[in-house]
């Protein structure tokens, strides 16, 4: 199948998308995400998900998924936007298995809760943090000090 076809494909199952032909991105809704991820999975043979990331922009925050079929061998980008005051989305740990450590660090960096998630918590950072090191709001100030390690002694 074309790039121009697979895209087609899914505007058509979801009118309310919108493609970026370049770089084969859809943005779409945030309530819609678990169905689009759904129908691109199980209808559409993305059947990998390389990457999940999230772009602070200020006001909101660009939640983006790197998606991939083999069978068509076509990479396509999902973005949503998430905003603020209402930093949760739903899990696509449960379609992609390879979901689930990418939306943890997605959440310790960015602070965007993945609900339905079967293990959300900090996979990188301390667990006493409540700051999100990615965020453009991060103060370096806000670091836990922790006293240097003196070293093995004898």
């Amino acid at each position: 199948m074309q790039n121009s076809e697979v895209l087609q494909k899914i505007k058509n199952k979801f009118p309310d998308i919108v493609v970026e032909e370049l770089p084969n991105a859809l943005v779409i809704p945030k309530k819609a995400l678990l169905d689009i991820a759904r129908f691109l999975k199980n209808d559409m043979s993305f059947e990998n998900c390389h990457c999940v990331t999230a772009v602070d922009r200020k006001d909101k925050l660009e939640l983006v998924y790197h998606l991939y079929s083999t069978a068509d061998h076509f990479m396509l980008t999902l973005k949503t936007m998430v905003p603020l005051d209402d930093l949760t989305v739903e899990t696509v740990s449960l379609l992609w298995r390879s979901a689930d450590w990418l939306e943890r660090e997605v959440f310790d960096l960015f602070g965007i809760k993945f609900l339905g998630h079967p293990d959300l918590r900090r996979i990188m950072n301390p667990d006493e943090w409540t700051d999100f090191p990615l965020r453009k709001d991060f103060k370096s100030a806000n670091l836990i000090v922790r006293p240097q390690s003196q070293g093995l002694k004898g």
